[in-house]
């Protein structure tokens, strides 16, 4: 009897899980709005709404998280602790694995509170890890909802600087953006609007998602939260969201405006990656050949800075011959839930 395995990405925003069977083919994969720093049930909701669609039997769990971050919990370890629990409860213990960035896997019910600090946030490690059995050099961009990770591959080997987040946050390969949640005023406090430059207003009024849904780069299916007003989140409501960024009485009939405003505001977000992309890549003598594998629901971006600075993309679902898209969420879009399966069948 084939045997799958799922691997879980548990973050602060999202659920992401994906399947595989025994051959390492990508089943299935889905990803469900959790927004964790309400409380655990939201969790549990989560959970249950991604073993509610499941389209096979799964005999194995691999785990990797990023949600202990949220603010519910006192501190990482507390939310390590809380969401090991949670998961133990939804998936049971008997072949639930936790991962553990440089120490691996850990079965639940052997993790002990030294190992909360190697797997809290270690989501990455997992996706660098497997982009590395492919890959002898690449630089590997994952750029998702919130955040994006930037990290050299060298020899099959992840070239990391830090480990922790406040290591990651000082080497730039942790960089705080992302195309759906991130605050336009996080982005941009200065910007070239109806022909001049001018100051934004720093408010909560718009997200990332509204740039791209403005300029027709967000995919709906990657659409998955709140917008900052709570309004609808069409092209045109997002365009006024941004409009109070300016100060500028909005109008439909300046549509061409607003899209030129968005425009403007994904430069922005992209030359900031891009620089932190060229911090890594300056870390080697030479970029000949390291071309950029791209992940990550604004992978589209990762694509656009390899192109203009001439080097090679590799999108991270063609690394895996056998994966395949169920709807219109991928392997690539849920990285770190594929990688951590994948390396978790290597475990006996």
């Amino acid at each position: 009897m084939q045997k799958n395995i799922m691997g879980w990405d548990i973050g602060g925003a999202h659920v992401k899980a994906a399947l595989l069977n025994e051959a390492g083919e990508v089943l299935q994969v889905v990803q469900r709005s959790c927004p964790l720093w309400k409380g655990l049930a939201h969790l549990e909701h989560a959970i249950q709404a991604v073993l509610q669609v499941l389209q096979g039997p799964c005999d194995r769990h691999a785990v990797t998280m990023t949600g202990e971050l949220a603010d519910c919990f006192s501190g990482r370890e507390q939310g390590v602790a809380a969401i090991i629990q949670t998961l133990r409860a939804q998936l049971g213990t008997a072949n639930l694995l936790i991962f553990a960035g440089s120490k691996g896997f850990i079965g639940a019910e052997a993790v002990n509170q030294s190992d909360y600090l190697a797997i809290a946030s270690a989501n990455w490690i997992a996706s660098a890890q497997l982009a590395a059995k492919y890959r002898e050099r690449a630089l590997f961009v994952d750029i998702g909802s919130t955040t994006a990770d930037i990290l050299l591959i060298e020899q099959h080997t992840l070239q990391a600087v830090g480990y922790s987040d406040y290591d990651r946050l000082v080497s730039a390969e942790l960089v705080y953006t992302g195309i759906v949640r991130t605050a336009v005023m996080a982005v941009a406090q200065q910007a070239e609007f109806n022909g001049q430059s001018m100051g934004l207003m720093a408010e909560y009024f718009a997200t990332m998602a509204d740039v791209y849904r403005v300029t027709g780069d967000l995919n709906e299916a990657h659409d998955q939260n709140d917008s900052a007003d709570g309004a609808e989140k069409t092209a045109l409501a997002s365009a006024r969201r941004l409009s109070r960024m300016t100060g500028y009485e909005f109008t439909e009939t300046d549509w061409p405006l607003w899209r030129a405003f968005a425009k403007t505001l994904k430069q922005q977000q992209k030359h900031k990656l891009r620089q932190a992309c060229l911090r890594q890549m300056h870390r080697k003598a030479s970029a000949e050949e390291l071309g950029f594998i791209g992940a990550g629901v604004g992978r589209f971006l990762v694509k656009e800075i390899a192109d203009e600075l001439g080097l090679a993309y590799l999108d991270f679902s063609r690394l895996l011959s056998s994966s395949v898209a169920v709807g219109e969420i991928d392997a690539a879009d849920c990285a770190p839930a594929v990688a951590v399966a994948y390396l978790a069948r290597e475990v006996g």
